[in-house]
């Protein structure tokens, strides 16, 4: 009804704009939006040994995290490949959520279920689960003129459960653009009424376009383009996100990678021009071919291309000069440390004004 073009994405129909991918991208760095994110799945964990069992799932540390709080890690196979990233919230010290990917729902239940333990049940329910993320620096104020008193005083991965217009609802402060931000869990059946009010509270519709430019921007990885059951995440993350201090299947993989190095890590390339080489596109180093793009676009806040791409394990590393292309179509660039956008208002001590 809103006039947005729709696409089909993990198995559903996505809005992937509604006006334009760049008014959308400035509307979530300077004002706010609402993105439609009802795709994503929501996993149930329940039982006296939760905790236990997910710290041998995920890379996360699971057993130390409190109630009320969030950690991002990964579900791995036993050789370390990269079965998903996702967000675990701790919501009672025996029951917990896992916010996965759409594209990867089905596989990491199974996984998850193939690896049950005794005193632990596993439940899907992002059928009955909707999601919406609103972001931007205005979007504390959104979110205040919706919930009024109830409006919860959240720092970043935290989280916590309220009642709103009659049903429980749950609010987050993760996000995945960079700027200060909400996710709000409601029932699948008053998504719609939610999504209403938030619009005419003074948030502005956003679609996946603009969702990717805004991740991209901040060097936040996709999974199917950085993150995939081919590389174990020491090459997307270096090791970041991985507690080494516990056992969780995988660990002597991602071990090995972080004694013996990978052949190839991730890297953000920021180009000369407004072109940015794309998914698929190989790099260049003085005619050699040194690695391959998994995402790249014009990064609206920024003025330029840019893209992250796998490179060769000694070129992996800010200041060298990169290119991409043949011809009259190469483009210049140079590897930079990530994120792209320095200025987000994600991690902000206190609400934007």
């Amino acid at each position: 009804q809103l006039g947005a073009r729709m696409v089909e994405f993990a198995g559903w129909t996505m809005p992937l704009l509604y006006a334009s991918i760049l008014e959308e991208h400035h509307a979530t760095r300077q004002h706010c939006t609402v993105f439609d994110t009802c795709h994503m799945g929501e996993f149930e964990v329940v039982g006296p040994g939760a905790a236990r069992y997910l710290d041998r799932m995920l890379t996360l540390s699971v057993t130390d995290l409190a109630p009320g709080r969030c950690r991002y890690g990964y579900l791995l196979r036993d050789d370390g490949g990269v079965l998903d990233d996702l967000t675990c919230y701790a919501v009672a010290p025996d029951r917990f959520w896992l916010v996965v990917n759409a594209g990867t729902r089905a596989s990491d239940f199974a996984w998850l279920r193939e690896h049950m333990e005794p005193e632990v049940e596993l439940r899907d329910r992002s059928d009955g689960m909707g999601k919406l993320d609103v972001q931007g620096p205005e979007s504390y104020r959104v979110v205040r003129a919706l919930l009024g008193d109830h409006m919860p005083n959240l720092r970043y991965f935290h989280f916590c459960d309220l009642q709103w217009d009659g049903v429980p609802i749950r609010i987050s402060r993760t996000g995945y653009t960079g700027e200060w931000g909400y996710e709000f869990y409601v029932p699948a059946e008053r998504v719609v009424a939610l999504w209403e009010r938030l619009l005419g509270c003074g948030a502005r519709p956003a679609g996946l376009g603009a969702r990717d430019t805004l991740r991209l921007e901040m060097g936040y990885p996709l999974y199917g383009h950085e993150l995939s059951v081919e590389r174990t995440p020491v090459a997307a993350s270096r090791g970041a996100f991985v507690d080494l201090r516990k056992a969780f299947i995988g660990r002597e993989a991602v071990e090995r990678d972080l004694r013996e190095g990978c052949p190839e890590y991730l890297v953000g390339i920021r180009w000369n021009s407004r072109r940015a080489a794309r998914a698929g596109d190989d790099v260049y180093i003085d005619g050699r071919r040194v690695g391959t793009v998994t995402s790249g676009t014009l990064a609206p806040s920024l003025g330029v291309g840019v893209s992250m791409a796998y490179v060769v394990a000694s070129f992996a590393r800010p200041g060298v000069r990169v290119e991409s292309g043949h011809g009259d179509r190469t483009i210049q660039g140079e590897i930079v440390s990530l994120p792209f956008w320095k200025n987000g208002t994600a991690r902000a001590p206190s609400p934007p004004k």
